[in-house]
């Protein structure tokens, strides 16, 4: 049995192999990341079924290798850095170099044999990059609304007294026509209540007349050319990225209407369709895990505890490993679920009627969210809530 360790970079890998006496077979080699490479790298290995090849997850410069093993047969098993990072340091090594890496990685196989790792469906794969996709032009809109917000500060600060968002479809359209106090000032009062800011709604006669009556004792002393570019630019921006994450939006919840598991999820009191496509994007299949206890393992909603010597503390942080992508994207769907989720409610309010803090209580509630998607991935079927008579 041959264990192969291949250490991913961006432009080259290197490649080790050792037998199951921990003979090295192959000295570290690097390979590049393009068919040669990948050739070289498939001639040194012994046939499937008689090798185990371990590579850490490192970004997206696996994808590629890994889709060419796993079209070969090879069982590949992706580990945690974190895993092979402890392994590593059981051998008190001083020096890390990709060779030393690739080495301990095909030791790693030897010692702990890795189950092979088996990803998603096609379906699966696509929601992943497009709920992350979804997510950089989220940041990007938001980034928009940050530079917006100084901009308006600066030309014209009581804007927000009258326009309370700066993204709403409202803000951009006066915003892209009057970026400053001043020209707002100069504005006729029937032509800005005419502006129209989603193809239907008018701005109206009484807040046209309120920003024009602020524009004019405005304190803002911004009014340049420079700084009426960028609002608009802005603006434009903002009204672009709106329908683009509408489009994706639709792009999402056409791939969850087609997804088995996803499509189920949403059955579930508190979890729309953003949120099951986030499950799914991040999880696979949740069906996939040993248990429920697994899942909220990965997840990390579990406490670390911390009992040595006389410290004895009654409460535990949860812990530091996990993913915590998925829990900062459970957060908001759990607390409307506890208000909500009738069974999710009820089990919120034993818990704090039991004394427990507001937030271990949300967390506890957040875990029990995760055993019901859990329950729906396993059966296959729709969520059915058990009351308490």
């Amino acid at each position: 049995m041959q264990f192969v360790g291949i250490d991913i970079a961006s432009e080259t890998h290197v490649f080790a192999v050792i037998d199951a006496d921990g003979t090295v077979l192959v000295k570290p080699k690097p390979i590049a990341e393009d068919a040669t490479g990948h050739s070289t790298l498939l001639a040194a290995l012994a046939p499937p079924g008689e090798a185990l090849v371990v590579m850490e997850a490192t970004g997206h410069y696996w994808k590629n290798l890994f889709a060419v093993l796993a079209a070969k047969g090879y069982g590949v098993a992706l580990i945690n850095p974190l895993r092979t990072h402890r392994f590593q340091g059981e051998s008190l090594e001083r020096t890390k170099t990709d060779a030393i890496d690739a080495i301990g990685l095909a030791r790693f196989g030897r010692e702990k044999r890795p189950a092979a790792t088996r990803l998603g469906s096609q379906a699966s794969e696509d929601l992943r990059e497009l709920v992350r996709h979804r997510d950089r032009l989220r940041q990007d809109f938001d980034d928009r609304v940050r530079q917006l917000h100084r901009l308006v500060d600066l030309g014209f600060p009581e804007f927000r007294r009258y326009v309370r968002t700066l993204d709403s479809m409202l803000a951009t359209a006066i915003l892209a026509e009057y970026p400053t106090a001043e020209a707002v000032a100069k504005a006729t009062p029937r032509r800005l209540a005419k502006l129209r800011y989603d193809g239907r709604h008018a701005v109206g006669a009484e807040l046209a007349d309120q920003l024009i009556a602020a524009a004019k004792r405005s304190v803002g002393q911004h009014h340049g050319t420079a700084y009426r570019v960028q609002v608009r630019d802005v603006c434009q921006d903002l009204d672009l990225w709106r329908r683009r994450l509408a489009e994706r939006d639709g792009d999402i919840a056409r791939l969850l209407d087609d997804h088995e598991v996803g499509s189920l999820l949403t059955s579930i009191d508190g979890i729309g369709p953003g949120t099951a496509a986030r499950l799914i994007a991040e999880l696979g299949d949740p069906a996939r895990f040993d248990s429920a206890a697994a899942l909220a393992a990965y997840v990390g909603v579990v406490p670390a505890l911390r009992h040595s010597g006389k410290r004895r503390p009654n409460r535990a942080a949860i812990t530091a490993i996990g993913n915590a992508r998925l829990r900062t994207a459970l957060w908001m769907p759990t607390l409307t679920a506890v208000r909500r989720n009738p069974w999710l409610k009820a089990f919120y309010d034993r818990l704090r009627a039991q004394g427990k803090p507001p937030k271990l209580a949300l967390l506890a509630a957040m875990r029990k969210l995760l055993v019901a998607v859990y329950a729906v991935a396993k059966a296959r079927k729709p969520f059915v809530p058990k009351l308490a008579g």
